[in-house]
């Protein structure tokens, strides 16, 4: 079985509200099950269910039914995933780096979307490396990765479907990156 990205596993995390809440909860400190519980007024089998999830993840620690809030491992996460990086394209051509160089920020985020055509495809070439191979995302996974590059999530997702770079159900349930 693939084990799934980092980053995926992270964002599946941080994509339920209720496990916002028992982060946001073990941010004040160290709490055992039943305090969480009974401070969110979730039932005791959810809350045990979701901290399950981010032990495997990696976000919190328990010791001895108590649980704490890993915060250098959050911090890592959001760091390595999120900071303002300048982007590596330096392995591209030339023609390719001039291209990127003109539509990326510094920090990786798209100025704007290029029109139709060559310099389109070499963008979505540069974003679609963000998702791996053999994985399956649900759109809102594939937003969460878009909103990294540009707010219209809609349109990059759309283009890097009709331009052969990923694909997805019919009803869009679930996309996965093109071969």
């Amino acid at each position: 079985m693939n084990e799934e990205p980092e980053i995926l596993a992270f964002v599946k995390a941080l994509s339920s509200a209720d496990r916002l809440r028992i982060i946001g909860v073990l941010v004040r400190g160290k709490f055992t099950q039943g305090d969480i519980a009974e401070q969110l007024h979730l039932p005791v089998r959810d809350v045990f269910n979701h901290l399950a999830f981010l032990v495997h993840v990696g976000l919190i620690n328990e010791t001895d039914g108590v649980y704490e809030l890993d915060e250098k491992a959050v911090e890592n996460y959001a760091r390595g995933q999120f900071e303002g990086k300048r982007p590596e394209y330096q392995d591209k051509p030339e023609d390719a780096r001039k291209v990127l160089r003109g539509f990326l920020s510094p920090d990786g985020t798209l100025k704007q979307i290029p029109a139709p055509g060559n310099k389109r495809l070499i963008i979505l070439n540069f974003i679609v490396d963000a998702f791996a191979f053999d994985t399956n995302y649900t759109e809102k996974e594939v937003n969460t990765i878009l909103r990294r590059f540009h707010v219209d999530t809609a349109a990059l997702r759309r283009y890097l479907v009709d331009d052969g770079f990923m694909d997805r159900e019919s009803d869009g349930t679930r996309y996965w990156r093109v071969k």
